[in-house]
Formats: C-alpha cells, sequence, structure tokens
C-alpha cells in the first residue's frame, strides 16, 4: 500500500481470516463478489480461486486500491450499483459500534458499524438477496464485540458459523449464510 491508501482500511486480523475463509468456500466457476474490499486483498486471493471476481466499495482510495491488485472494481454503498447474480459474496463490515463523537470520513465508515456495530451488516443482509444466484453463499466476519447469535437468528437466512478465532478482547467469526427458500 501506498501512502495515498491511508484513507483505506488496512488488512488486519479479520481481513485475513476472511480471505482464508473465502479461499477455502470459492469454486472455480464461481461468479464472486466482495462489497466493501478495502485494500482488495481478500478479492485478489479470490481472483486466483474464482471464475471471475468483482468487488465494491464506497471509498473510492479502496476501488482504486482493489484495481491496483487487478481485480474489477466498482464504487458504490454495499450492492446498490450492481446488476448481475453472484455464487459467493463475502463482507467484512464495519462492526464496532459508533458514538456521538465517531469522526465521520472513510477510515470512520471502515469501523463504525451503527451504534450496536451492526447497523451495516444488517442492511446488507437485507440487500444482497437481490444480487445473490439462487444457490448462492454469502461470507460475513462477525465480531462478539457487536454481537454474532444476532445475525444466527435470523429467519430469513441458514447460518453456519466456518471460522473464528479468539483474541483478548473479542472473538472474530465468519458465518456462512444461505437464503432460506421463500425468503
Amino acid at each position: 500500500m501506498t501512502s495515498e491508501d491511508a484513507d483505506v482500511y488496512p488488512p488486519s486480523e479479520d481481513t485475513y481470516l476472511l480471505r482464508d475463509a473465502a479461499v477455502e468456500e470459492a469454486r472455480p466457476d464461481d461468479f464472486a463478489l466482495e462489497v466493501g474490499t478495502g485494500s482488495g486483498v481478500v478479492a485478489e486471493a479470490l481472483n486466483e480461486t474464482a471464475e471471475r471476481v468483482v468487488a465494491t466499495d464506497i471509498n473510492k482510495a479502496a476501488v482504486r486500491a482493489a484495481r491496483s491488485k487487478g481485480v474489477e472494481s466498482v464504487r458504490t454503498d454495499l450492492v446498490a450499483a450492481l446488476d448481475a447474480s453472484f455464487d459467493l459474496v463475502v463482507f467484512n463490515p464495519p462492526y464496532l459500534p459508533s458514538t456521538d463523537e465517531t469522526p465521520d470520513d472513510d477510515m470512520s465508515l471502515a469501523l463504525g458499524g451503527g451504534e450496536t456495530g451492526r447497523e451495516t451488516a444488517e442492511r446488507f443482509l437485507d440487500a444482497v438477496p437481490r444480487v445473490l444466484a439462487p444457490d448462492g453463499r454469502v461470507l460475513l466476519v462477525a465480531s462478539s464485540v457487536s454481537g454474532v447469535d444476532e445475525f444466527e437468528e435470523r429467519t430469513d437466512y441458514t447460518v453456519e458459523r466456518v471460522a473464528s478465532e479468539r483474541y483478548f478482547f473479542e472473538e472474530l467469526v465468519v458465518l456462512r449464510l444461505r437464503l432460506r427458500s421463500g425468503s
């Protein structure tokens, strides 16, 4: 990353946890999407496994970072500008609870997930069915800081834990979600 990438979420433990789970999940014929690509590390790794990969981010510096790694990238909020059907969608959402004092800048958007820390992820889970293939899978990073159980209790998805790592202050979990029939 260059100095101009200061406004891009740097690869961290959650990035690598999702990257490894995504590479394991991806199939050679998958059309894959990484939402909120940040540095582009996860999408770049998926490019080695999936047939085609697209990445999105609301941050134009993140879109540039992903493009510099050879990843087709679109600047948009979550999946709003997309009109395709993806077999695999991965997302490491901002999951830290935001406060009134949270600055309104690109890095804060990458970290702050709203009052509970789940708002961005919940918006994503409500929007992603529009671009998810009929048998599509979603990998989502969740943190014990903002709650994992709330995602597992959703009635519109079947949810399974596929990876996790524990740190002294939190547990990070990668959830595999599939739409329930009729949802």
